[in-house]
């Protein structure tokens, strides 16, 4: 029970982290000249297919140690 908790908190918090820096990057953004936001826009999408490879990556290797627990109980 403690581990849902702290997954839902965590999750949360991330959620809550993503909203607050979408809003002030939009408000930032009317703020700026285009180019310099055209560049920014594309160094977050950048960051968000690193973030997106990094889960992949972190489902994958749980996966695999969860195998690997499974089969040496056997």
């Amino acid at each position: 029970m403690k581990r849902v908790f702290w997954l839902a908190l965590g999750l949360g918090a991330g959620a809550a982290g993503v909203v607050i820096s979408a809003r002030f990057a939009k408000k930032q953004a009317k703020s700026v000249p285009a180019a310099v936001a055209r560049e920014a826009r594309g160094g977050i999408v950048e960051l968000t297919k690193l973030f997106n490879e990094s889960i992949a990556e972190g489902k994958r290797a749980m996966a695999e140690k969860e195998h690997e627990l499974r089969s040496d109980n056997r």
